[in-house]
This record gives structure tokens, C-alpha cells and sequence, in this order.
């Protein structure tokens, strides 16, 4: 017995009530081949599989599919959006503040969302957005130390 395959792009686009262009799949290919990327890395990639496309056509594409959840919208403070493919697992991230280098976490503890807020004021709550902040090693091994930076 073959497992059965994986949707297609087109599939998953179709899938999520959403219209299948050559730009949306270049789109969604692209995200979820990336890392964290912005909407310039974003529309280049696209770029190099169909050709031109514009930055207005990137972002209503980019919004399309964050509210169809097939890919996720993350906004560090101080930093612009990413886009990510990696959807459904509620999982965290680690943000650099030297080099601004994100990576995924996967969640702290337990089922989405991960935490418990000590006062739900009446949400029902179904997910936590969690940042870690801090050094990458790479930055961490050439920061001076924080005692000396204290001075």
C-alpha cells in the first residue's frame, strides 16, 4: 500500500478558498523554502520563478495567505514582517538583537498555546506568540562582556 502524496501547491491554495496564480504557488514556494524572510527576499525569490511581480502584488499575496493560515506572519518590535511556512504548531522564536538572525523554538511546554495566562479576562485562548531575545552565538562570541559593557 503507497502512503498517499502530499498536496500539490495549487492544491493547498485551491484548498484554502484561494485562487491559483503562477505568482501565489511561486509565492508560497518560495516562504516555505526560506528562513524567516522579508517581503524584499520574498518578492525576489518570486521573481527568479516567474518573472516580474510587484511589491503591492507580494504584500496582498502575503496577506491572502497569512488569514488562509499557509503561511505566518511574524513581527519582532523594531523589525518588519517575516513570513514563515512553517503553520500550525504555534511554535516560538529566537531574535538576535545584534544580528537580528531568527530561528524557530518549538513550544515551551504543553499544548498550543504553550501558556497560561494567570488572567484569561474571559478569551477563550487557542495560541501564545512567545519571542526570546538575546545574542546568536556568533554574536555572543564577539560581544563584549556584559560586565565590562556595564561600566
Amino acid at each position: 500500500m503507497t502512503s498517499p502524496q502530499p498536496p500539490t501547491t495549487a492544491e493547498e491554495l485551491r484548498g484554502a478558498g484561494l485562487r491559483v496564480t503562477a505568482a501565489r504557488v511561486a509565492l508560497l514556494q518560495t516562504v516555505r523554502e526560506g528562513d524567516h524572510l522579508g517581503v524584499e527576499a520574498i518578492a525576489a525569490g518570486v521573481r527568479d520563478r516567474v518573472g516580474h511581480i510587484s511589491l503591492q502584488a507580494v504584500y496582498e499575496a502575503l496577506h491572502a495567505l497569512a488569514s488562509a493560515g499557509l503561511v505566518r506572519r511574524l513581527e519582532p518590535p523594531g523589525s518588519p514582517a517575516l513570513y514563515e511556512g512553517r503553520v500550525g504548531d504555534n511554535h516560538h522564536h529566537l531574535v538576535c538583537r545584534s544580528c537580528g538572525a531568527v530561528v524557530d523554538v518549538d513550544c515551551a511546554v504543553g499544548h498550543a498555546p504553550c501558556l497560561t495566562a494567570s488572567d484569561d479576562r474571559g478569551f477563550s485562548i487557542d495560541e501564545a506568540e512567545v519571542i526570546y531575545w538575546g545574542l546568536c552565538p556568533d554574536c555572543s562570541s564577539t560581544a563584549p562582556s556584559s560586565a565590562s559593557s556595564a561600566l
